[in-house]
């Protein structure tokens, strides 16, 4: 039910976003399409995180579903595009969702690993595209429906390890952050390589460095990615 919930999620979100552009409405009605999107996963997917394991047992109890619907809201919108963007950026979710392939791959989840290795695909797919056609472009409604199965996929991992919210904040928040930080000191290609290259670096540490000194990383770069978001040019939440 999983894999149809988030065909559902995806089908609502595109459509909501479409209808949202065609007839210049708010933006709020693309955020309703998100929450939809999200109680479909919650309800009908049966996905939702309803404890946290920081070495005592945290139950979430009646925060269950906000909490899940904040983060699953939240991670839609990581890729926060308003306008149409150069091609190469769909490299950081690409990294991104090589990550969780990998690690659900080792952690034993096929959902996450099989959905993240088909939406790795699809994304490799368009970038082939968009090269050889020069037609393809990345809008809101391709980015924000990357953003969605991004955020999906951490709520499954999360479910098994909070430190797994690494996955999504440090390979492709961060980079992501980085990206706008950068962009306007150097050209499109130039920024977006050199968070590609962040975005490696960070998948890369999720293989090499210890559970325990992990977490010591997912506190300390979380601060600094809540600072950001005080600023709307950085935000992604």
């Amino acid at each position: 039910m999983l894999y149809l919930a988030l065909l559902i999620g995806i089908v609502l979100i595109v459509i909501t976003d479409k209808l949202t552009q065609a007839f210049k409405l708010s933006s709020i009605w693309g955020l309703i399409g998100q929450i939809c999107a999200s109680l479909v996963i919650i309800m009908v997917g049966k996905l939702e995180v309803s404890d946290i394991n920081l070495g005592n047992h945290f139950e979430l109890g009646y925060l269950t579903i906000p909490f899940t619907l904040l983060f699953l809201v939240g991670f839609t919108n990581v890729m926060n595009i308003e306008k149409a963007q150069n091609l190469s950026i769909l490299l950081l979710p690409f990294v991104s969702l090589v990550c969780f392939s990998m690690s659900a791959f080792i952690i034993g989840n096929p959902f996450v690993s099989i959905t993240g290795v088909c939406a790795s695909l699809t994304i490799m797919f368009i970038l082939l595209y968009g090269y050889y056609s020069g037609k393809a472009f990345v809008g809101r409604t391709l980015t924000t429906s990357i953003g969605f199965v991004t955020a999906v996929l951490s709520i499954a991992l999360i479910k098994i390890s909070i430190i797994t919210i690494y996955i999504p904040i440090f390979t492709l928040a961060l980079p992501f952050t980085l990206y706008y930080f950068i962009k306007d000191k150097f050209t499109s290609v130039q920024s977006i390589t050199v968070s590609t290259f962040i975005a490696i670096f960070f998948g890369v540490l999720i293989f090499i460095v210890p559970f325990h000194i992990m977490w010591y990383l997912v506190v300390g770069l979380s601060i600094i990615l809540i600072i950001t978001q005080f600023s709307r040019k950085y935000r992604f939440i």
